[in-house]
């Protein structure tokens, strides 16, 4: 294991390194020139050099870029060249957010979508199995921003349970968190089901049965256990993805997670918070897969790494 984890350390430096080199060319690929946003368009080119040089934004790309690397390997991710607030602190401030809005939205998710997946797979080709087949399709294919706005429409406009937009607190993220939820059940929901028709025809579930094993057992405890690997792979990207930000939902809802302000970074071409909040989503969410790879141990004793 310890081997194993190493592995995956190096591999995750490799990832980051390759991470930072696209989105630093990226975000300097993108039209449009910062510092001229920033002094608007009464500021005079002497003005605009001036600020370039004292951003470091009159370097060579190479440079930059490795001045760039040098600060993240130092723990620093730049300071917004529009607030004026260093990148961790605004991450620090907008992660918590996300970070709720994540775990909701999984826990609900997965639990739905796990027990309606079992419920298919034992019905399988019945009208119930068709059925749950049927909505899971419609929640895949529904696009998110669809999903939000019927959502305010009912909960927030009509019935006035919950705000409409922003952050005030936990009700703040329950139509958030439902949108994004109904979004995974489905794909939740259908691997479930696929992983639990594989375990099912299986030889030791027809000696369980034989053996006068009560069906929640055999489902539960010998079908679940054995079919939970690719479902837990599933809720773990989507959990990553999460936690990277969740860009449609927080842009709809208007909350400030780190989905929103990469948006409205990219907007005003704010290249430190650009990298900055790229580079973050990319440790967050290799963090999350080796963190599914070390749970696979100890969800299914037969899975060793060497």
């Amino acid at each position: 294991m310890q081997r194993y984890l190493l592995k995956r350390f190096l591999s995750l430096l490799g990832t980051l390194l390759g991470v930072s080199i696209l989105v630093f060319l990226m975000v300097h690929l993108i039209p449009g020139d910062p510092v001229r946003y920033i002094m608007g368009e009464y500021a005079t080119e002497e003005m605009i050099a001036s600020m370039k040089a004292q951003l470091g934004l009159d370097q060579p790309l190479i440079i930059q870029y490795f001045g760039f690397l040098g600060k993240f390997i130092h723990g620093d991710l730049g300071t917004s060249l529009i607030t004026g607030i260093t990148v961790w602190e605004e991450i620090v401030n907008r992660f918590p957010i996300t970070f709720q809005l994540a775990v909701y939205s999984v826990i609900l998710g997965s639990v739905i979508g796990v027990l309606v997946g079992v419920i298919a797979a034992v019905k399988q080709n019945t009208l119930i199995d068709r059925l749950i087949i049927m909505l899971s399709l419609i929640g895949i294919s529904a696009p998110g921003f669809w999903i939000a706005l019927f959502l305010i429409w009912v909960f927030a406009y009509k019935l006035a349970w919950f705000p409409i937009s922003g952050y005030d607190g936990f009700y703040s993220l329950v139509l958030p968190s439902l949108t994004l939820s109904l979004l995974s059940i489905g794909n939740i929901a259908r691997m479930t089901r696929s992983s639990m028709l594989d375990v099912i025809k299986q030889d030791y579930i027809r000696t369980a049965e034989a053996k006068g094993t009560a069906a929640l057992a055999r489902v539960f405890s010998h079908g679940l256990q054995n079919a939970v690997i690719p479902v837990i792979t599933l809720i773990g990207l989507q959990f990553g993805s999460l936690l990277a930000g969740a860009v449609i939902t927080e842009t709809v809802f208007a909350l400030p997670g780190i989905g929103n302000f990469a948006i409205e970074a990219i907007a005003k071409r704010d290249i430190p918070t650009v990298q900055g909040v790229v580079l973050f989503m990319a440790l967050i969410y290799t963090l999350v897969n080796l963190t599914i790879d070390i749970v696979y141990s100890f969800v299914d004793p037969r899975i060793r790494y060497e």
